[in-house]
């Protein structure tokens, strides 16, 4: 302990209930008994709480103290912010528990006994909620401890109290603690306030105290327990904080946990030359290499490690300054890591040359450090493959297909290097405080946050822009964990950076970045550019993550095809791992600049003899489309969808016509030569033939009109066209060795006798070229369920249909009866926001509406056609969720664009696990 006298005593375990609301850390195993088992524990105790209690039974050093339950927490909140009855006493037994233990008592300026106060939720929140340290000082006690020990010190450890208490009991901002702790180092002429005089911490005190009363109209309590017991409440009420529910929302976690909240015995790190404190990972929370990784300082308590206020030293310095501590603590950490299984972040301190730990939980890492560790953990033993492939989140693995700086880009001189605390580009424009970013973000502007060093009260912005900078903090501080957190690309401790966020600016050598001006970095170099610079999407290239997709693609049993319309499409979704293509759009083919003409001809066509010509000079160029998918998926299938989408799509904008025939005769009537005259006709009988069809082939709700196989229906030839493009693509590549797996598949069918009618079409076509070209070619004819009608008579449509891929994107527009373009930008937002709808529709499968006619649909299919192949092909084919319905369902494949495979891989493979 701080005087250096003390022998601690292990603290003696009451026999454990579950009413009570109080726990000892040293009560883990009755905790675990009334609560049937670990994770109880770590319910009721919160995560840091049940570590704590953890550690001290696995007779790691850690400081005495004791735990006030979550639901302690929820009784308060639930109770309008009113402690319990009885829990005053439990926390009164556990201070007498703790007292003996030490041999300090809580309020005695003899033998103080001094308490942190932190937060603790079930789920890790590192930052966002509230802490108070050095309880239990107040005017004598400080005294009397600076005559035992020094001034500084006491007066240091007071002026934390009365800035914490301020700032977390009395709501009060940081800001006018900050100016009086500036204008200290100012007037004493120092850097850092390490270098301070006792006089200047004493006056400092005074100063700290005439700022409470000013702005919070009251004084700290002289009472150490109602200083507690403010403490405790504050730390209660920080659950409901902005910064913690934009944390929650942004983590997916569960509002109704509550948290709990850990008493422990104080340790100093600022007791003298052999003391320091700090935080590190078992591994680095970068890129996941074995080795202790972090930021510790000496002189300093853990807050200023954390906060970012102060120049951190890396953990390898504390082997140097003092090897014994650093050997222990590295012991301790593998430690950690075997017993959890896990990477560890690691909380300690070191009072007078003995390391105590405060804290150890799941450490939080970036996207290639989780695949890493998972897949290293694994080869040592630490864990199986199962939990291997269910620790990497599909999300974590989309990281790795963020974009990366250009490499070939000349990109300059970088303004400033920093830390790379999380990998990845972020190209947006400069943001310098929390709310301008949020706002920015909203207005559609992509965001770069740029502080001198981040707070709690920061995380809305962080989560609002692309990438974070930081002049200032470590690879453990506040913005380093958020950006590691939630895939933030982001540099910190640029120190070359002056940064002034009031004037909304900063400065790097002769250069000056004023808010909206465009900043470019690199999260994994460190470095940071002014301007634009251009980003390239990365190959999946990381040993760790092909071992790990590798180990879900022998686990899934769904399988995973692409989306994609073009050959170099095709060849990206096969090297992320696609199985094939499971819907190519041939619409898309036809909105190329060279193609737009001949569609609109075929449009345009007056006759069968124009119609004729115009699909002739498309079969060429549809050809050499279907040849190249084909060769790109040698010996996978290929799924192509005729074409699907309305024929006005492809014509000129309604008003767009109509303003140029205006234009055109407004021209006539000025002064022209004969021959300009007769061009200026020529124009107005194009634009007038264009209006015209337009006007024709308009429909109110085009979505629902002549488009899929209707479009079929009313122009037979056009599916002649397709079908002759595809198998003449599919003979040339057969007889060039391509193993070739056509499958042709009829969008938007509500009605058996439509896809009966375009399948004789289809076969015909077929036949006549493979007759032709003396080749044989197996192939699948089937149809896209879109239409509510046709899930619900499926069994027929499958006496047709050889397979089914359910487009879910308009599947979900048919059964909700909504538009997706207007819903997302009208009354879905609503929906979502008033709780209407828990999840979007068109990113998550509705299992209930939507999921319920996939299912009736593949059990009605399989009763005529069993075997019969059944996928997915609209965007929910990359969404976890529904991938997880498609694996409950026993559908066959899922299919997603190129960029998304490795996501829909390891989605699978989980799905599989979890079911």
């Amino acid at each position: 302990m701080f005087m250096g006298s003390t022998t601690w005593r292990p603290t003696l375990a009451r026999e454990g209930s579950v009413s009570q609301s109080v726990y000892l850390f040293s009560e883990l195993d009755a905790v675990e008994q009334a609560v049937s088992g670990w994770d109880g524990a770590r319910e009721l105790l919160g995560g840091k709480g049940a570590n704590l209690a953890d550690m001290t039974r696995l007779g790691i050093p850690v400081p005495p103290g004791f735990t006030v339950t979550t639901e302690a927490c929820n009784a308060y909140l639930a109770a309008g912010n009113q402690l319990p009855s009885d829990l005053w006493p439990e926390i009164e037994h556990c201070l007498t528990t703790i007292e003996a233990s030490t041999g300090r008592v809580f309020g005695d300026a003899d033998t103080p006994l001094l308490l942190s106060c932190r937060s603790g939720a079930r789920f890790s929140m590192p930052g966002m909620m509230d802490t108070v340290l050095n309880i239990g000082l107040n005017t004598e006690i400080t005294e009397a401890l600076a005559s035992r020990t020094s001034p500084s010190f006491a007066y240091d450890l007071y002026r934390r109290l009365l800035h914490m208490f301020g700032s977390v009991v009395l709501g009060m901002p940081d800001e006018p603690f900050e100016e009086a702790m500036a204008s200290a180092r100012s007037d004493a002429g120092v850097a850092s306030e390490a270098q301070l005089p006792s006089s200047s911490w004493i006056a400092l005190v005074e100063t700290y105290r005439s700022i409470i009363r000013e702005h919070a109209g009251r004084e700290v309590p002289d009472d150490p327990r109602e200083q507690l017991r403010e403490a405790v409440e504050a730390v209660f009420r920080s659950w409901n904080g902005r910064r913690a529910i934009d944390y929650r929302n942004a983590a997916g976690l569960d509002h109704s946990l509550g948290t709990a909240v850990n008493v422990q015995t104080m340790v100093f790190g600022n007791l003298g030359e052999e003391s320091a404190t700090g935080v590190c990972m078992s591994r680095s929370s970068t890129t996941g290499e074995p080795g202790l990784e972090g930021d510790y300082l000496e002189q300093a308590q853990g807050e200023d490690v954390v906060a970012g206020t102060r120049l951190t030293e890396p953990i390898e310095v504390l082997s140097e300054r003092m090897p014994s501590i650093y050997a222990e603590l590295s012991e301790i950490a593998q430690r950690l890591e075997t017993h959890h299984r896990n990477m560890q972040d690691i909380e300690f301190t070191v009072e007078n040359e003995t390391l105590w730990i405060l804290q150890t939980r799941d450490g939080k890492r970036t996207a290639e450090a989780e695949v890493r560790i998972a897949v290293d953990m694994v080869e040592e033993g630490l864990i199986d493959r199962e939990t291997a492939l269910l620790r990497v989140s599909p999300t974590q693995v989309e990281v790795f297909l963020h974009p990366r700086l250009d490499p070939s880009a000349d990109a300059g001189p970088a303004l400033a290097t920093g830390i790379a605390v999380a990998p990845g580009a972020a190209v947006g424009q400069a943001a310098f405080d929390a709310d301008r970013a949020e706002e920015m973000a909203r207005d559609g502007n992509t965001v770069v946050l740029v502080r001198p060093d981040t707070k709690p009260d920061d995380v809305h912005g962080m989560l609002a822009a692309r990438g974070i900078v930081t002049s200032r903090g470590g690879r453990t501080s506040h913005a380093a964990l958020v950006a590691r957190q939630f895939g933030r690309p982001a540099v910190v401790g640029a120190s070359d950076l002056d940064i002034d966020p009031g004037g909304r600016m900063m400065r790097a050598g002769d250069q000056t970045i004023e808010e909206g001006d465009w900043l470019s970095i690199d999260g994994s170099t460190g470095r940071i550019w002014g301007g634009r610079l251009e980003t390239v999407t990365p190959d999946l290239e990381n040993p760790w993550l092909a071992k790990l997709l590798g180990w879900a693609d022998e686990t899934r049993r769904l399988g995973v095809r692409a989306n994609a319309d073009y050959p170099n499409d095709a060849e990206l979704a096969r090297r992320n791992g696609a199985e094939g293509i499971g819907l190519c759009r041939t619409e898309h083919m036809f909105f190329e600049t060279d193609r737009l003409p001949l569609v609109r001809s075929m449009i345009m066509a007056a006759d069968d003899t124009e119609l004729e010509a115009a699909l002739a000079e498309l079969l060429p160029l549809q050809r050499a489309d279907f040849e190249g998918l084909f060769r790109a998926m040698d010996g996978l299938p290929v799924i192509i969808r005729l074409i699907d989408p309305p024929l006005h799509e492809f014509l000129p904008d309604h008003d767009e016509l109509v303003g140029d025939l205006a234009d055109l005769k407004v021209h006539i009537q000025h002064h022209q030569s004969l021959a300009e005259i007769d061009e200026t006709l020529e124009q107005i009988r194009i634009k007038q033939r264009l209006l015209d069809r337009e006007e024709t082939l308009h429909e109110e709700n085009p979505m629902l009109g002549t488009r899929g196989v209707r479009l079929g229906m009313v122009l037979p030839g056009l599916v002649r066209m397709q079908a002759r493009a595809i198998f003449e693509a599919a003979c040339t590549c057969v007889a060039d060795g391509v193993d070739v797996r056509p499958e042709v598949m009829i969008p938007l069918v509500s009605h058996v006798a439509e896809l009966r009618t375009v399948r004789v079409t289809v076969a015909d076509e077929a036949q006549q070229v493979m007759e032709q070209r003396g080749v044989d070619v197996d192939y699948l004819f089937g149809t896209m369920i879109e239409i509510p009608r046709a899930a619900l008579t499926a069994g027929e449509i499958a006496g047709v249909a050889e397979f089914f891929s359910f487009g879910t994107n308009d599947l979900t527009q048919t059964t909700f009866g909504i538009s997706r373009d207007d819903a997302e930008q009208g009354f879905l937002v609503q929906y979502l926001r008033d709780g209407i709808l828990s999840t979007n529709p068109f990113e998550t499968i509705d299992p209930d509406g939507v999921g319920e006619l996939m299912a009736i649909a593949t059990e009605r299919g399989r009763a005529t056609r069993p075997g019969l192949e059944v996928g997915i092909c609209g965007e929910h084919g990359g969404d976890p969720a529904s991938i997880a319905l498609c694996e409950r369902l026993g559908l066959d494949y899922v299919s997603c664009s190129p960029l998304r495979i490795p996501v829909a891989r390891l989605a699978a493979a989980q799905a599989v696990l979890r079911s």
